[in-house]
Order: C-alpha cells, then sequence, then structure tokens
C-alpha cells in the first residue's frame, strides 16, 4: 500500500514555515493554499484536504477540544492529527499528521519546511516533548451536518501513550 507521504504532490514538500498564515487569519483568506506558506496547522489542514478530507479552520485548543467533527483516538491511524507541546496544555500546541510506521509530518518551524519525524524526534525536544493525543476527523457526512460518530476507517498502526518516546 502507498504511504500518505509517497502520494503527496512535490509542491507540498517546498511549502515554507509562515507563522502569520495560521488558520483564520486574513493572509489566508486573501491567499488561500500551501503555496504562499502557512504554520503547522494550515499544513496539516491542507494534507488532509489533499486526501479529501475537510477539518475547519481550528488554531490548537479548538482542534483540541471540539467534539463536533472529530474524536481522541488512541490508536493512530494515517490522517490522525496530533498534537505535541512543551506542556499539557493543547494552547499553543504543535500539529502534525500520522503518515503511519511511526512517522508525523508536518511543518516545521525549526527547518523553513515540512519534515518527517519520528515521535522520539519530538520527545528529544522541549517545545515538543509531550505528545497530548489525537484527533481524527469523522465521517464526511457528520462534516456535511448529519450525526455520525463513526471515525473514518483507515488501515494504520496504533501508537503508543500520551507522552512522546
Amino acid at each position: 500500500m502507498e504511504t500518505i507521504l509517497a502520494r503527496l504532490p512535490a509542491d507540498f514538500w517546498t511549502v515554507p514555515y509562515v507563522a502569520s498564515r495560521f488558520p483564520g487569519a486574513a493572509t489566508v483568506a486573501d491567499r488561500p493554499g500551501p503555496a504562499a506558506g502557512g504554520n503547522c496547522q494550515l499544513f496539516a489542514y491542507e494534507v488532509l484536504s489533499h486526501f479529501g478530507l475537510t477539518p475547519a479552520s481550528w488554531r490548537s485548543s479548538e482542534l483540541w477540544d471540539d467534539t463536533d467533527s472529530t474524536v481522541h483516538v488512541p490508536a493512530f491511524e494515517p490522517l490522525d492529527l496530533l498534537l505535541f507541546n512543551a506542556s499539557d496544555t493543547p494552547y499553543g500546541a504543535h500539529v502534525g499528521v500520522w503518515a503511519g510506521d511511526d512517522a508525523v509530518l508536518h511543518l516545521c518551524a525549526e527547518l523553513g519546511r515540512p519534515a518527517v519525524w519520528r515521535l522520539a524526534d519530538f520527545a528529544a525536544r522541549e517545545r515538543y516533548r509531550v505528545l497530548l493525543g489525537a484527533k481524527r476527523l469523522i465521517t464526511p457526512s457528520a462534516l456535511d451536518g448529519e450525526a455520525s460518530l463513526q471515525p473514518f476507517s483507515r488501515p494504520g498502526r496504533g501508537a503508543p501513550s500520551r507522552k512522546a518516546r
């Protein structure tokens, strides 16, 4: 099975990190899409959109608190959103996309471009040492207003506990 990383267009790998381009920002409304850059949240949501999922324009704490369009999941599957922070608070948390096989795709401020890190790479950095957990978008019909709490069924590999290793 081809991984989500292999299925991303080349343009995704050149998206620059631009902190001022975050979900809900005027700069994003004026020039949507990832070409002009973005922060980790905007990048993660663009990745999901590429695969046909439609996340809202949440900031990290809004994503973590949402129960209408997402569910917390204990075992990760490809395209789940992982949140990392220096503490156990979701405010200002870094967002990445689980790609399977201990791989997290994220727009990395440290490098200024997308990167794929292992959970241990996050744990080794003070600002990302706490893995808050994962959120999964629920079925598209729920996103369209029909009630459904069935998460997408995607083949994937479970992941360990709350703390990044």
